[in-house]
């Protein structure tokens, strides 16, 4: 058995092909995202990647609608959403494949810093 910590993880980043990780893969990527209220992300999309996300806990806008707890939001490549928490929430979130550098920002064609 091996045990590790959540905020040992970079951004809530748990399974995928980076580092640190607790499963190596380029199959797919998990985290567990806790936001405050007021975080955001601007509109950004994927080119390869799905990206599903499910609302645990919390209030959040995204692609212009508001979703709570138990919410599943899925994402196909080339759908830009934005991110607003509107109170402290929690998410959950998949991405398959695992794609690195797939996050694009909604009006440039190159990925953001540090995506």
């Amino acid at each position: 058995m091996q045990a590790y910590k959540l905020e040992d993880m970079v951004k809530g980043w748990f399974v995928g092909g980076f580092s640190p990780t607790v499963f190596q893969t380029t199959d797919c990527e998990v985290a567990v995202k806790r936001y405050a209220a007021g975080d955001h992300e601007g509109a950004h999309f994927h080119k390869i990647a799905t990206e599903i996300t499910v609302i645990v806990s919390g209030e959040v806008r995204m692609a212009g609608r508001t979703w709570g707890p138990g919410d599943i939001v899925v994402l196909k490549p080339g759908e830009v959403t934005d991110f607003v928490a509107i109170t402290d929430a929690v998410n959950v979130v998949v991405k398959l494949p695992g794609a690195g550098n797939d996050k694009y920002l909604a009006d440039a064609a190159t990925p953001p810093a540090g995506a």
